[in-house]
């Protein structure tokens, strides 16, 4: 009977003590590029393995602003995400602020910022700027300011070199292409969609953002600086506007060629190119091409056409050779055009997977890959592709931009 009793009391007993149970937490991984950042960068904190809710903490330089984290200061640090389904951790590597004494290429990467390259081979990946968005285009001004925008946000970013600060300017939705006026000194950025209609927006020296409502689906941009013109291309109805580049004022929309895409302009600013991003084996069912316009004259005119292209999408002009560069997404190539007749003037030029946006300087075609994560540069003078290319870049680069010291 004792026994039982014992027996029975110690049941309860442990019936009413605490137990502990086994507690599953994922480990997941913070996204981010495998690069040092620049200060100034923000990067919208990713968590892949484990879902929301979670806080977001910092060991080190830089701020927590809800799921942002804002990069400051020197050397590194830790990013820890935690939450009761799960726990992150990555070390952010902070990079020095470029040295606006050697030249550098700027790559607007969609998946991880503008990284910044050596300009010489082999092209080494320094450091990248987040920009709390996926740039799809970079332009840098004669001062040194790197210009980027988020396509899929609703800001511009500015960061100039000497001093070294990263400006964030709210207010430019889903900013498509960008341009620096060499005149005046204000970006210029075309936005895809602002209240359901397409639009430029200009960024003035002193911060003063300004919109001009245009076409469908404003994406091309090309700059006259003499004229204080700027060409903006809209997509969806197949026109382009001129714009004045001080008033703002659409001076005249003009229909050009169905789904105008991008936009090239003569040294001299008396022919506009534009690309028809179109292909037999897409939904638009119709060839693709480029188009010369004369737009010298009161009333903008198409003189000449090329042959049907396969899928035609980015564009350079090279007055040095008197070419055109157009890159075609369907045959990792780039046609090689005569820009007086937009016939042929050489074989394509093979080159890396999907490419974008060309960019010329000094004498070097530059030309991002999306689909390879490369750069490929070619001389303009030899067509031939330069040591060190094509060389890696940060995820899916659109477009490209040299930094070279006046």
């Amino acid at each position: 009977m004792k026994r039982r009793l014992t027996l029975a009391l110690l049941a309860l007993a442990l019936a009413a003590a605490p137990r502990a149970f086994p507690v599953h937490r994922a480990i997941g991984s913070i996204a981010a590029a495998a690069l040092p950042y620049l200060p100034g960068s923000t990067l919208a904190v990713r968590i892949n393995g484990f879902g929301p809710p979670f806080g977001l903490f910092v060991s080190g330089p830089g701020s927590i602003n809800g799921d942002r984290y804002h990069v400051a200061g020197t050397g590194a640090s830790t990013l820890i995400a935690s939450g009761r389904s799960g726990l992150a951790v990555r070390t952010i590597a902070i990079a020095a602020t470029p040295d606006p004494h050697h030249t550098f290429i700027a790559v607007a990467c969609y998946d991880d910022g503008v990284v910044l390259h050596d300009a010489t081979a082999p092209f080494r990946a320094r450091a990248a700027l987040g920009i709390d968005g996926a740039p799809g285009d970079v332009a840098i001004n004669s001062a040194g300011a790197i210009a980027t925008t988020a396509t899929d946000g609703q800001s511009a970013t500015i960061a100039s070199l000497d001093p070294w600060k990263v400006r964030q300017f709210p207010g430019v939705p889903l900013g498509d292409e960008l341009a620096f006026d060499s005149r005046g000194g204000a970006l210029f950025v075309t936005n895809r969609d602002l209240n359901g209609a397409g639009a430029l927006t200009r960024i003035t020296a002193d911060g003063a953002v300004f919109h001009r409502t245009l076409g469908l689906t404003a994406e091309g941009i090309a700059i006259d600086p003499h004229r204080e013109r700027v060409y903006v291309a809209n997509v969806n109805d197949g026109t382009v506007s001129i714009v004045d580049a001080t008033s703002m004022l659409e001076l005249r929309r003009f229909a050009v060629v169905d789904r105008v895409f991008s936009l090239a302009l003569s040294t001299d600013g008396s022919r506009l190119f534009a690309v028809s991003n179109q292909s037999l084996g897409s939904p638009f069912r119709a060839p693709g091409s480029v188009v010369a316009v004369d737009v010298a004259g009161a009333v903008p005119r198409v003189v000449a056409h090329s042959e049907h292209l396969q899928f035609p999408i980015g564009i350079a002009f090279d007055g040095a050779h008197g070419r055109l560069y157009v890159t075609d997404e369907d045959t990792d190539a780039v046609d090689v055009l005569d820009a007086q007749t937009l016939r042929a003037a050489h074989a394509p030029l093979r080159t890396c997977s999907t490419p974008w946006k060309p960019a010329i300087d000094r004498g070097l075609l530059f030309v991002p890959c999306a689909g390879s994560d490369q750069v490929d540069v070619f001389d303009t003078a030899t067509l031939q592709r330069v040591p060190g290319a094509p060389f890696a870049t940060g995820g899916y680069p659109l477009a490209v931009a040299v930094w070279n010291q006046p």
